[in-house]
């Protein structure tokens, strides 16, 4: 004979399921500004890579963005040169004023791309905390009145040998980490580091895309965040 209470719980467990699937597919939906009686307001947190390091003037992935979405959409640019994801880093991204002003903007989507700072080898003794650090900046975007969709990026390859004290298998190892926080925080992934890893031409200094790079960069997150 069947028992009732293990029907119910299959049931429950498969609408859990579902419930789930919706969610996570809701979360890694693009925008369509058509939904918005304003621009939407992109938080573009980052490091170097983010703020335009080795790109010329008007061609960080930001400003490129900016440039692909058009009038519909308002791209702030929130990168800092040297900054890590970890709280006990060297620099950590937490410290800056753009960490306020990204919240104060009440941003409609954020797309982070943090974790390349963190593989140098002062950074490395706390790679175990990245996970949580990480889910903390997370949540702290969450909170926010506008309830934000989030994204969180793969970052690029670091291209053997590295540079500016960068270890590229470090880097390499945050990846499954930052897979896994997508999943557990049930936000949006782009995977950038798939985008340009065929591509080592357009990492000139191994570390930082340059102009081509950071336009695919740009494109890639276009292609995630808006119809």
């Amino acid at each position: 004979m069947t028992n009732p209470s293990s029907g119910r719980f299959l049931l429950t467990s498969i609408a859990f399921f579902i419930v789930t699937l919706v969610a996570s597919a809701r979360a890694a939906d693009p925008l369509d500004p058509n939904n918005f009686t304003a621009p939407i307001k992109v938080a573009c947190v980052g490091d170097s890579i983010t703020f335009g390091y080795n790109d010329s003037p008007g061609h960080s992935y930001p400003d490129q963005l900016q440039a692909l979405l058009g009038s519909k959409w308002i791209i702030k640019n929130y990168g800092v040169g040297g900054r890590t994801l970890l709280r006990k880093g060297d620099a950590p991204w937490w410290n800056e004023q753009f960490f306020k002003d990204s919240h104060a903007l009440n941003p409609d989507a954020v797309v982070i791309m943090l974790g390349t700072n963190d593989g140098k080898p002062q950074n490395w003794v706390h790679e175990d905390e990245f996970y949580g650090d990480y889910k903390d900046l997370i949540e702290s975007f969450k909170a926010l009145p506008s309830k934000p969709h989030i994204w969180i990026m793969r970052p690029p390859p670091v291209i053997d040998p590295g540079g500016y004290g960068i270890i590229g298998k470090n880097v390499d190892a945050l990846l499954p980490v930052i897979d896994k926080l997508a999943a557990d925080e049930n936000v949006g992934e782009i995977d950038i580091h798939g985008a340009l890893m065929p591509k080592p031409d357009l990492i000139p200094d191994r570390v930082h895309p340059n102009d081509a790079g950071a336009a695919i960069i740009a494109q890639t997150v276009a292609h995630a965040i808006a119809k």
